[in-house]
């Protein structure tokens, strides 16, 4: 009869089950394979995204936004996760679609950019992918604007396109008060 240990992570203190430490520790080491982007996809319109799989914390189901004054219309507000203070970036508004409904698989993907926390909301979190880096292609010359300052690349994974995201310039791109914004809220958070 196999038994599950709980332990302490040595990075912060929390307990962890011993086969989650593993499954981080083996999806870690695959990712940072030269020859594999490992990717956490997601969809937004119907049109599938993805971003590096290290810059992701954790996926949440929608909580609670609390909505702030005189802020960017993408930036949705702000969420407490653990005691942290975590502003939420609507990806539909932010790309300039139009503001989509809340549904059972609306998510909010938190991740690490730039040192600070932001949460993605997506409409549905679709799968951890691994494409070999052969099969992604750098954004074609003839997008142009602001598109190509969100797109790192295109990925071909089986007969799907999957479009890899920036993150920096996904959040911080658009007007100087929205980036400040963001800047200000994770900054009073520390």
């Amino acid at each position: 009869m196999e038994t599950n240990r709980v332990t302490k992570s040595a990075n912060d203190g929390k307990l962890v089950k011993d086969e989650d430490i593993i499954s981080i520790e083996t999806s870690t080491d695959s990712a940072q394979s030269s020859d594999v982007a490992q990717l956490v996809s997601f969809l937004i319109d119907e049109t599938e995204y993805a971003v590096d799989i290290l810059v992701v914390n954790e996926i949440l189901r929608y909580p609670e936004i609390t909505r702030l004054p005189n802020t960017p219309k993408f930036i949705r507000g702000v969420i407490n996760l653990r005691g942290n203070v975590i502003p939420v970036v609507d990806v539909r508004l932010r790309f300039g679609f139009s503001k989509g409904s809340i549904t059972d698989l609306t998510r909010i993907i938190v991740v690490d950019t730039g040192g600070k926390q932001i949460g993605l909301l997506v409409d549905n979190v679709y799968q951890v992918v691994r494409i070999p880096t052969a099969n992604i292609d750098p954004p074609s010359e003839i997008i142009t604007g602001v598109s190509e300052e969100f797109i790192s690349g295109i990925g071909r994974f089986n007969d799907r396109l999957i479009i890899l995201l920036k993150m920096s310039y996904l959040i911080f791109l658009e007007d100087k008060v929205g980036a400040k914004e963001v800047s200000s809220l994770n900054s009073d958070n520390q």
